[in-house]
Formats: C-alpha cells, sequence, structure tokens
C-alpha cells in the first residue's frame, strides 16, 4: 500500500488563506503519524483522504487508484475512526459490529460472525461483547471505534485524534492495539499529541499552517534537537526569565525548587546539563524555530 500526495492544495469560500498550501506526500506500508497543532491543516487533509471533501488543487493516488475518478474503489479499501466517534447506544458491541459488517459487504451470516468475534478480540472487547455501546467507558468506545474501522479488513486506516480524553492506561493500550494492526495495513494517525507519534510510528510529517515542515523518520526529527536541550535546577524567582529564553519542555517541582526541561537556540544557562533530546523537545523546539523564522518574514 503506498500513497502519493501531489501538490495538493485546498481554500475554503470563506478565506484565501489555504487550509492546505501544495502539499508534496509519501506515505507507505506502516503507521504514519501526521503531527501539528491545531489550525495546521490535518484535518482538511484527513477529510480529503478519507473521500469526505474534494481538494482544490493536486492529485491523490492510493495504491494506483485516483482519489478524485476512483472513489468507490478508495472507500472499499478504507478505515476510518474520525475523533468524535459514535456508536448506537442501545445495541450490543457484537450487533454493532455486525451491522457494521453487513454495511461493509459482508453478506455471508457465518462469514460475518467470525469477523465480528475476530476484532472484538483484536480490540480487546470480546468479554463485553454482549453488553450496550451506551455503556461503555471513554476507551472501550475508541476500542469498539477501531474495530468498527477494521470489520471489513481494508488495507488502509485513519485514524484521528485517537486517544484524546483517555487516561494513561487507555492511552497505552489503543495505541498498542494500532501497533499490532499496522503489520498488515498502512494506518495514518492524525494528532497533536506527541505521545502517540512517538509510540507507534515509523515515519511522520508535521504540518503548519498547510504547509509540510518534515517528513521523515523520528529519530531524525528527534536529531534536530541535539545539542538544544538541557536540565537545569531553578527556583520561582528565576523561572520567568528562564521561560522567556527558551521553551520549557517539562517542570518537576518537589517543594522547594524545580527542574526546567529547556529547548531552544540560546547558549544554556549556568548550571544546566545536556539532556538527550526526545521526540517532544524536538517538536517544540522545531515549532518555535519555525514560528521565529514566520515573524522574521524569512
Amino acid at each position: 500500500m503506498q500513497i502519493r500526495i501531489e501538490n495538493l492544495s485546498k481554500t475554503y469560500d470563506h478565506g484565501s488563506v489555504p487550509a492546505l498550501s501544495d502539499l508534496n506526500l509519501n506515505i507507505r506500508h506502516g503507521t504514519f503519524g501526521l503531527l501539528g497543532p491545531n489550525g495546521a491543516g490535518k484535518t482538511t487533509l484527513i477529510k480529503i483522504l478519507s473521500t469526505q471533501m474534494e481538494p482544490s488543487a493536486g492529485k491523490v493516488e492510493i495504491d494506483g487508484w485516483d482519489l478524485r475518478r476512483d472513489r468507490a474503489e478508495v472507500r472499499r479499501r478504507l478505515g476510518y475512526l474520525p475523533q468524535h466517534f459514535g456508536a448506537y447506544p442501545q445495541l450490543s458491541a457484537f450487533e454493532f459490529l455486525d451491522y457494521m459488517g453487513r454495511l461493509g459487504g459482508l453478506h455471508d451470516k457465518r462469514v460475518r460472525r467470525e469477523r465480528v468475534e475476530q476484532v472484538l478480540h483484536d480490540v480487546a472487547l470480546y468479554e463485553a461483547r454482549d453488553r450496550k455501546a451506551g455503556t461503555f467507558s471513554g476507551g472501550m468506545r475508541r476500542r469498539l471505534g477501531i474495530a468498527q474501522a477494521i470489520i471489513a479488513d481494508p488495507e488502509f486506516i485513519i485514524v484521528d485524534e485517537p486517544t484524546v480524553g483517555l487516561d494513561p492506561e487507555e492511552r497505552i493500550r489503543f495505541r498498542g492495539i494500532l501497533s499490532r494492526l499496522s503489520a498488515k495495513r498502512t494506518i495514518i494517525i492524525s494528532t497533536h499529541i506527541v505521545g502517540d507519534i512517538s509510540s507507534t510510528c515509523e515515519d511522520l510529517a508535521v504540518l503548519r499552517q498547510g504547509q509540510l515542515l518534515f517528513h521523515g523518520a523520528p529519530e531524525d526529527f528527534i536529531a534536530k534537537a541535539e545539542g538544544k536541550t538541557w536540565l537545569l535546577q531553578t527556583d520561582d524567582d528565576a523561572f520567568e526569565t528562564i521561560a522567556n529564553r527558551f521553551n520549557v519542555t517539562n517542570i518537576n517541582a518537589d517543594g522547594v525548587g524545580m527542574e526546567l526541561r529547556i529547548v531552544g537556540d540560546e547558549a544554556p544557562p549556568s548550571g544546566a546539563e545536556a539532556a538527550l533530546p526526545n521526540l517532544e523537545d524536538a517538536y517544540i523546539y522545531f515549532m518555535g524555530a519555525h514560528s521565529a523564522i514566520l515573524q522574521a518574514g524569512v
């Protein structure tokens, strides 16, 4: 499975600023992360890839199928979990997935039942198969959402903001499910939560204001913050001065002082210790550096 995006642009009727601007991107088999702040263009790209929206210009091919011309073929290969997923609350998990399987073309009752049972196992909901969806927790609803996205065994899946609102345990569980599913298909994860990318993705793209800022392996992105990341012991009096010079990515307070994790281009404050960057450090550093370039008009 390969997705080729060429010179893709989208401008909404109510404004002249493009939501996407001349985007070029290749997405291969495995788990692909789409990262960026709110308003970066992620939702617009997801809506185009999931056939909900037409681009203003450009081309998208999915394994040779043209997204505009071959929409029915693309949809047969697509599984989609929107950010605001809703199941029929009066149906049990099994009934809901059985219904979605019929809609997805699984007309043989025996085959459909086996498939429903399999995906319930895949998302750790088999023991809750007879419970009504309306009684599910937030994490269980998200797992039911990914189950309906894979019920017809699609070749690629789009997942929009998969762990928003989930507690840490459910986030870890959900990321594990996505990792297992990616062995057989392409999964695109659109998020502003860096942890979703660092835990699951082999490839990522960073968007800002409709433009592609970075595309590559997470480790190559992390390398951008090497030599720019430090740990520093400080107190409340010095905090504001430091925060004005650097981006603070983490604060650990012990009631007496605090340990700051900072990234930036300036020479480090006295007493700062160099730290190996992680993906969140790199993201905050990279986005801050790009904001400075935009403000300077470069």
